[in-house]
């Protein structure tokens, strides 16, 4: 049957696999013998030397081949965690092997069964441990121990009911028959200029490498291709960009931008803001559709940059939007955009998944109408339903937060709008041009005056007593604080603390009558009235969640 396969077959096909492990394998990624061979190991382990048990070294990771002497499982006092141990011999000493939580170990490592243990040694009560072994049964076949276990062997991440053995089996069969059959998508030129092997050779080094130095050579080609083919697709899409031609150019000499600038905006743009603003401009005033990014530090600026642009559109009859990865940043910006331009006769919209129906409702429409409007909100814009009558500007903020087709969805809301994308994280100048590529990019350099540089500090404990001592000086000095945690309530798989523990811990410091809650199971109601109180500074820290 492997005659007639291809490396583009489905696994299913090949010896040994069949529906049942080619369902297990689709839970892993992996539907073609392309997808085989590119599943690439997690880690791997040196097993070129066996250790006797009477030679394994207290803090070494060793390989080990004994017997299963006994094994057996007991409980702890600590809720939900067992401990398996098995007794091992292989004739020179004896050892135990000690799994936590492993369930199913005492009906696979049955006494007598003879297995290659792989973990770190440790010393417990004056007997040797190998803790949390990776282990393999063997079979008769196997007494050759520098046969099929010996090498740098590969561990491939598992899924229930697929033997690590088995698929390293499997994929070393792939390889072999299928490796060499696989296009190489760099040319030979290419490959020859920058001194890399070819897809053959990287994939077989990658799976099963002779030492470091192959390993490194293939793991640098297949690095290279990732970069090379998404150089390509990127060079494409730009170039598709370019030969758009249904956009519509934005005016920016309008009399709602001219007002904003002159009379609305509290305080003079940088230099750094107006050169920004000339070249968002420059890119807008055509109609082949724009797509920039604009990087700068936290308070730079950047926000009034990306409302002018919105301006722009407004001006030339059209909408704009601007989409934030949270409610809470899409209201702060609702609120700042409503308090500027109170009074100019600019529609403001909201909208956000938590909004009451009514509301959402209302907002639908008046989206929908094309009537010239700045709308702000979640990644409730981009769901269904929502129909801009007449998008000309999209912003993103916070770009890392959202990917490529989050960001072409809201794109595609409207007729090949201008797109700007924002981000406050510092991106090195090689590696914008390698992911955001496709875009042309914009850079604000400096703070506005008076604006104080963020320092960023860490601690290695929330109990920290200099962690404490800052947050009651902010607070003495008339600051505020935001705590971020990353989970709502407490999750016995993960080590976090959760923000109702937080708000608990902070709350017994500082006063409850000091300390603001928010989450996203907290109604949308006291959401707002929690963010109003901490702005006003009724509330001098505020614990949440990314809502």
């Amino acid at each position: 049957m492997t005659e007639s396969l291809s490396w583009d077959s489905p696994v299913r096909f090949l010896k040994g696999v069949g529906p049942a492990r080619a369902l297990r394998l689709g839970r892993l990624g992996i539907e073609t013998v392309e997808d085989l061979l590119y599943f690439f190991p997690r880690r791997y382990e040196d097993r070129r030397s066996v250790v006797r048990l009477s030679n394994l070294e207290v803090g070494s990771v060793s390989h080990a081949i004994a017997s299963v002497v006994s094994i057996e499982r007991r409980p702890t006092r600590k809720k939900n965690l067992s401990i398996v141990n098995a007794l091992l011999s292989d004739g020179s000493s004896m050892a135990q092997a000690v799994w936590f939580n492993r369930k199913g170990l005492e009906r696979i490592l049955l006494p007598g069964t003879r297995a290659s243990f792989y973990g770190r040694v440790e010393s417990r009560g004056g007997l040797i441990q190998i803790v949390n072994p990776e282990f393999e049964i063997l079979d008769e076949k196997d007494e050759d121990t520098q046969g099929v276990l010996a090498g740098i062997v590969p561990v491939y991440p598992g899924t229930e009911g697929l033997f690590h053995r088995w698929v390293r089996s499997l994929v070393f069969d792939a390889v072999k028959t299928f490796a060499a059959d696989i296009p190489d998508p760099i040319p030979l030129d290419i490959r020859e200029r920058h001194g890399l092997v070819t897809i053959e050779e990287a994939l077989r080094s990658m799976h099963f490498p002779e030492g470091r130095e192959s390993w490194a050579a293939a793991r640098r080609r297949l690095a290279f291709d990732e970069l090379f083919l998404l150089q390509t697709a990127l060079a494409l899409r730009r170039k598709g960009y370019e030969e758009e031609t249904g956009g519509s150019p934005l005016s920016w000499e309008g009399p709602i931008l001219r007002k904003f600038r002159k009379e609305i905006l509290p305080f003079d743009l940088t230099a750094e803001q107006d050169k920004v603003l000339g070249e968002i401009a420059l890119g807008s005033g055509t109609e082949v559709p724009m797509n920039r990014l604009l990087q700068g530090d936290v308070g730079s600026g950047k926000t009034v940059v990306a409302l002018m642009f919105l301006l722009a559109a407004v001006d030339s009859g059209q909408q704009g939007a601007i989409m934030a990865p949270t409610e809470v940043l899409a209201r702060q910006h609702y609120r700042k955009i409503s308090e500027w331009l109170a009074g100019s006769g600019v529609e403001i919209i909201f909208l956000s998944g938590s909004m009451a129906s009514s509301q959402r409702t209302e907002s639908l429409a008046s989206i929908s109408s094309g009537r010239p409007c700045i709308v702000t909100g979640t990644h409730a814009l981009i769901q269904k339903g929502v129909s801009f009558g007449k998008l000309g500007a999209v912003v993103v903020d916070e770009q890392h937060r959202f990917g490529v087709l989050q960001r072409s969805a809201l794109a595609e809301k409207g007729q090949h709008p201008h797109v700007l994308v924002m981000t406050a994280t510092p991106i090195p100048r090689t590696l914008t041009l390698s992911v955001y590529g496709d875009l042309s990019f914009s850079t604000i350099e400096e703070l506005p005056p008076g604006r104080i540089p963020p320092l960023t500090r860490q601690v290695s404990s929330s109990g920290d007593p200099r962690l404490t001592s800052f947050i009651e000086k902010e607070i003495s000095d008339g600051g505020a604080v935001y705590w971020v945690c990353p989970v709502i309530e407490e999750n016995g798989s993960l080590p976090l603390m959760p923000v109702i523990g937080r708000h608990r811990i902070l709350s017994g410091i500082f006063g409850p009558e000091k300390v603001g809650i928010l989450h996203g199971q907290v109604p949308s109601t006291e959401r707002e009235r929690t963010m109003d109180l901490f702005s006003r500074g009724d509330l001098s820290i505020l614990v949440s969640t990314t809502v």
